[in-house]
């Protein structure tokens, strides 16, 4: 079947299966932002879940942490198990999982059962988000829809949090902090009866399971992301923060000598051999950690000085939100133009002024005034430069180590979340005020100015094209060549 258009730019013929795999990918996009609207949307609601089942203080945290530890500590687990199970399957039990544990959590009658359900979720969301790309790569039919799709995955990514910060507020507001939660079980349930109609299945690999690099991978990042998330309550030097780095170094030591001589390891070594894909990380780590500060204290600083509401300090966090979808409507023509290095060096660059406006919020200020311009170009930056991050890092990947690369850019996001988290809510407090919010706001920003003036630096330093004999016409880094192909 075939469509013509007389639209300029537009080709005149499309794939004879690109209306269901245009299906298959929004399928998939559906079960992302999922994944990701609940690492925040039920932010705005803590307040409430106090209030109603009587956590305290000191461990409401672990609404937020349980999900997080979970999903950053068993993704490349689930992106191996991915690659040797097949996608599409894994996929499904973990968006089951994912879909059971949001019911259960929202009907939790005590601070322990809520708790326990969200590390649940996070556990569904690990086994399922490595096989998004994976699946995103395979349904696209060809390399412009391809780069199409990577531009809406880092939409999805980047503005979920933010689209999840208003969801939240709204349920919140117009009925009960249950409903951040009751809110995935029918889109979930959609997905995992629809999925299997309109994406195809991956083969499935042979081979040995690594269950080595398995436990080693999965209970080293969970120490990691176990000793970050309990720096600001903790310190840096607490012995619980240098066990926990300590036993968690010492865990990913032992799972890089055994990949280095399994016969099917779990990270393949070449992964991270690419000194473009390891900047790449670098550079996604560090973009994720800056942007954490905007997620943790301007929608207290929205709430707290400004006086806004759940629903309105949901809806401040639009400028962010649309910022990263407009941008992601140019960056498929964009990278074949300018392409991902040069991307992220201007993108990570706008971020820096971003966060060095966004440093100067006093008490006097108004949302207009203080908030809304550092915050629109907070998004529009990131969007900027999630689409060539991403096809950094998948580019060149076999496809049979599609789903491990995936898990690996996961995990470096997660972690890159709670690094973030951990060094700016220590630097805030380091600098607040008892009974004052906004002393320690400026050290705060403008750390996270920092973090992405360090993305500004590996962009351009680690993402420095190889030097290449004048012959040599065509690029040779797979990952170069996808990036420079035209997604118009």
């Amino acid at each position: 079947m075939s469509s013509t258009t007389s639209s300029p730019g537009l080709p005149t013929e499309l794939p004879a299966n690109a209306g269901r795999a245009a299906t298959g990918v929004a399928i998939v996009l559906v079960a992302q932002l999922m994944l990701v609207l609940d690492a925040t949307v039920v932010n705005v609601a803590l307040p409430r879940i106090d209030t109603d089942l009587g956590f305290g203080p000191a461990s409401l945290s672990w609404v937020l942490n349980s999900y997080t530890l979970a999903f950053g500590g068993l993704l490349l687990l689930g992106g191996r198990l991915g690659d040797v199970r097949g996608r599409l399957r894994l996929f499904e039990i973990g968006l089951t999982l994912f879909t059971v544990s949001s019911l259960l959590g929202g009907l939790a009658q005590t601070p322990g059962q809520l708790v326990a359900a969200r590390a649940l979720q996070g556990v569904g969301a690990a086994l399922a988000a490595p096989s998004v790309l994976a699946l995103l790569t395979t349904s696209a039919p060809d390399e412009a829809a391809r780069n199409r799709a990577f531009a809406l995955f880092g939409a999805v990514s980047s503005g979920g949090a933010s689209i999840g910060l208003i969801l939240g507020g709204l349920l919140t507001d117009v009925g009960s902090w249950r409903w951040t939660l009751f809110i995935n079980v029918p889109l979930g349930i959609a997905v995992v009866l629809l999925a299997r109609r309109f994406v195809d299945e991956t083969p499935r690999r042979t081979g040995r399971f690594d269950l080595v690099g398995a436990a080693t991978a999965t209970l080293g990042a969970v120490s990691l992301v176990w000793a970050l998330i309990g720096t600001p309550e903790h310190g840096w030097t607490s012995a619980r923060t240098l066990g926990g780095f300590a036993l968690g170094l010492a865990l990913l030591a032992v799972l890089a000598r055994t990949e280095a001589r399994h016969p099917h390891p779990l990270v393949q070594p070449h992964l991270v051999r690419n000194r473009r894909r390891v900047g790449a990380l670098a550079v996604m780590a560090l973009v994720i950690g800056a942007n954490l500060s905007m997620f943790f204290l301007v929608v207290q600083y929205v709430q707290r000085v400004l006086g806004f509401g759940p629903l309105a300090s949901g809806f401040a966090f639009l400028p962010f939100s649309l910022g990263i979808f407009a941008m992601s409507r140019v960056t498929p023509w964009l990278i074949g133009r300018l392409g991902p290095r040069t991307m992220m060096m201007i993108g990570t660059a706008a971020l820096v002024v971003g966060y060095a406006w966004l440093s100067g919020i006093g008490t006097t200020d108004t949302y207009l005034g203080a908030v809304f311009g550092p915050m629109l170009i907070a998004g529009l930056a990131t969007g900027f430069v999630f689409m060539p991050i991403t096809a950094t890092v998948l580019g060149g990947v076999e496809p049979e180590h599609a789903g491990s690369a995936s898990g690996l850019l996961q995990t470096t996001q997660q972690l890159g979340s709670a690094i973030g988290v951990a060094v700016i809510v220590s630097v805030y407090a380091a600098g607040a005020v008892p009974g004052a919010f906004v002393p320690g706001l400026q050290a705060a920003f403008l750390t996270s100015a920092t973090f992405a003036a360090l993305a500004l630096v590996v962009s351009t330093v680690v993402l420095r094209p190889a030097r290449r004999p004048a012959e040599a016409v065509a690029p040779t880094d797979p990952a170069e060549s996808l990036a420079m192909a035209d997604a118009a």
